[in-house]
């Protein structure tokens, strides 16, 4: 997860990823999309490589670049667990509505009704 979260923590990366989201692309074609080198984008793509991020296929004399979102599923379900509420929270939220719903009721019987509750 860490190699993961540390490849797409890159902007190039990531824009990368999102392109071959949609289509496999040969290399030269990613780096014409970006105003750096073709070295630097061999260098980018080497990283999302090594983390299995992509996937390379060498077709005749060009290397077509696919994405693997697989690597990925460790860190969403990482976030997807830090985004969701603690289980206390949930306990906390079914107390606040029996608190409501309490109030509620005991707004509706009127203070008659209440008393003979707490007599009987």
């Amino acid at each position: 997860m860490d190699e993961v979260a540390s490849a797409i923590a890159d902007p190039v990366r990531r824009r990368i990823l999102t392109l071959l989201r949609g289509t496999p692309l040969p290399a030269g074609d990613i780096a014409e999309r970006f105003a750096i080198s073709r070295p630097a984008i061999s260098r980018h793509l080497r990283v999302l490589r090594e983390s299995g991020l992509v996937r390379d296929d060498l077709v005749g004399r060009k290397r077509i670049y696919r994405l693997d979102p697989g690597p990925l599923a460790a860190l969403v379900d990482w976030l997807t667990e830090l985004a969701s509420p603690a289980p206390w929270e949930r306990h906390l939220d079914a107390l606040e509505t029996e608190v409501y719903r309490t109030r509620r009721e005991s707004r509706t019987r009127g203070p008659a009704e209440h008393r003979r509750e707490h007599t009987a």
